[in-house]
């Protein structure tokens, strides 16, 4: 094989055309075949270095959030640190990189009939499903005199801990798994999560989550009264602009990048669907950048550059440390956490091998979700060693594969080394964190509803007809939304730590603060609580009575006849 064949390929095997041919959405012709890459073959370079970019946007968007969010509205708050900011977006994109090498490559564990990584074009992430945790621990931490830094160290080696939960789980057999944790119960959970990442899409949206949550300082009662308070503040600061939050322009600039969601929809080529998210990102940044926001007389800059200049060109791992500890009260919300990301890992991996057109039963199928939930477990832990938040199966590229008909595992080296070449360059996380919240609202509410979409998918799973899976559905649904709508009837508010009516503990001992912060935590996360609702229910409830007499009435008319003149 000469140089031109490994890079491009030899002749017309691999058409690159197709890739970045835009879409007509009036054409009525049939879209013309394309090809299927399979899992092991060996595509050149040039196409799998093409593939592999397509995973890296598609979840770059999401995979930054998380990080984002956290440092960004939690463990820094106000004043905000931009310098963390970077360095943990760095780090993810790192990590996610690292993590996914792992979980592509199916590596045997000696000894043993055990395996670390599915083998899969299956890549890794900052997974959503930590945030809400991270988020209500550290700042209850924070409530309690702890620093923001040595909170997140606290939740980094809590999760490390909680990790070997589900290196248990992929020991065990995958049918007993999938009998705990059914579609009705896992349905829940990933709608209750989206349900939460889109109200907090939503505050980024509207100008930012700290100015969003202190908006009762601008109540009418509270300015007649003459109460004056110090920052935070409910103006957003947007670059050099500080606006209340909802203000048009904000709205606006987020809805821009929604806009252009759509246009990709109707009119972008295969790479650009697969890329739509962080292309979106990328045009309500332009516009944010160009714009102007005219403050009497005074033209100030939603976009600010100084982020991007003070921005280290090359950044790594541990340039930011953070000391290790542990926090019990998160212990019990981070479990039921890892009991999420393993259903959902068994999903992720079992789409995977549809999209990838393999079997679904038998040795290679088991040995990937063995190796894939290992590896999900290996990869948590090492996040916390590489100072981010855990890092689990990443869902939507399975998109990427149905779209590009690309399964092999080159593509996914590929992502990986994309991923961890944009947190090497540091002013890649300079660049994203230069853009304004509400820009960044835009997305990430699509992204997160999609989440809640996933979840409204594999609720389809079960039979929607049963009374008694609507009965499920219904009551942890009611809690859970409930819950995460309005989670103060449980949660301390912002900055007033123990004062949430079900349990007033300021004068209590350390010991039950801590109790009575792992029960806040527990039942103010809309998932946690609502997942145990789910799996209560699921294991209490009989099954419905119209699918047992149909069972008996299979055996004959005579018996079905007995039978009701027996519960006459």
């Amino acid at each position: 094989m000469g140089i031109r064949d490994l890079i491009f390929g030899s002749g017309d095997t691999y058409d690159y055309g197709s890739l970045c041919a835009l879409t007509n959405p009036f054409s009525r012709s049939k879209p013309a075949p394309v090809r299927f890459y399979a899992r092991d073959e060996p595509i050149p370079l040039l196409l799998a270095a093409l593939m592999g970019l397509q995973h890296a946007f598609a979840m770059v968007g999401g995979l930054i959030t998380p990080p984002l969010v956290v440092f960004k509205f939690t463990v820094c708050g106000f004043p905000f640190c931009p310098d963390l900011q970077q360095y943990a977006i760095s780090a993810a994109l790192i990590t996610s990189g690292i993590c996914s090498f792992i979980n592509v490559t199916k590596i045997p564990i000696p000894g043993t009939k055990y395996f670390i990584g599915s083998g899969l074009l299956s890549v890794m992430g900052t997974s959503f499903t930590f945030l809400p945790i991270f988020e209500i621990a550290i700042q209850q931490m924070k409530n309690d005199g702890i620093s923001g830094e040595d909170a997140y160290g606290k939740m980094l080696g809590t999760s490390m801990v909680c990790c070997f939960l589900e290196l248990a789980f992929s020991l065990l057999p995958i049918n007993l798994i999938k009998k705990a944790f059914p579609p009705v119960v896992s349905s829940v959970t990933v709608i209750l999560i989206g349900v939460a990442l889109t109200g907090t899409g939503m505050k980024y949206w509207g100008g930012g989550v700290v100015c969003a949550e202190m908006g009762w300082k601008e109540h009418a009662q509270i300015k007649a009264a003459g109460y004056t308070f110090g920052p935070p503040t409910p103006f957003c600061a947007n670059g050099e602009t500080s606006l209340p939050y909802g203000s048009t322009e904000y709205v606006a600039l987020g809805f821009s990048v929604m806009a252009f969601l759509v246009v990709i929809e109707l009119f972008g080529s295969i790479f650009m669907k697969n890329c739509n998210v962080i292309l979106a990102l990328l045009f309500g940044y332009f516009v944010a950048g160009v714009s102007r926001y005219d403050n009497e007389g005074v033209s100030q800059k939603y976009v600010s550059a100084e982020l991007i200049e003070s921005a280290d060109p090359v950044q790594f791992l541990w340039t930011k440390t953070f000391n290790l500890g542990f926090y019990a009260p998160a212990v019990i919300p981070l479990l039921i956490a890892y009991l999420v990301t393993t259903v959902e890992s068994i999903g992720d991996i079992s789409a995977t091998f549809e999209a990838s057109q393999l079997d679904t039963e038998g040795k290679d199928y088991e040995e990937s979700i063995q190796g894939g939930l290992t590896a999900d477990a290996v990869s948590s832990l090492l996040s916390g060693l590489f100072t981010t938040l855990p890092n689990t199966t990443f869902s939507q590229n399975n998109g990427v594969i149905s779209m590009t008909k690309c399964a092999s595992t080159r593509a996914g080296y590929a992502c990986g080394t994309w991923l961890i070449l944009m947190g090497v360059f540091g002013k890649v996380a300079g660049l994203l964190t230069s853009i304004p919240d509400c820009v960044l609202g835009g997305m990430t509410i699509f992204l997160f509803s999609n989440v809640l979409v996933s979840g409204i998918n594999l609720a389809n799973k079960s039979n929607l007809q049963s009374r008694r899976t609507k009965f499920i559905f219904a009551l942890s649904l009611a809690i859970g939304v409930g819950v995460t709508v309005w989670p103060y009837a449980f949660l301390d508010m912002r900055a007033s730590g123990y004062t949430a009516a079900f349990w007033k503990c300021a004068d209590c001992s350390n010991g039950l603060k801590g109790l009575r912060n792992a029960v806040s935590i527990f039942l103010s996360t809309g998932y946690c609580v609502g997942t145990v609702v789910a799996l209560l229910l699921n294991a209490v409830l009989p099954e419905d009575a119209e699918v047992e007499m149909a069972e008996k009435k299979a055996d004959g008319p005579e018996s079905f006849k007995d039978d009701e003149v027996d519960e006459a």
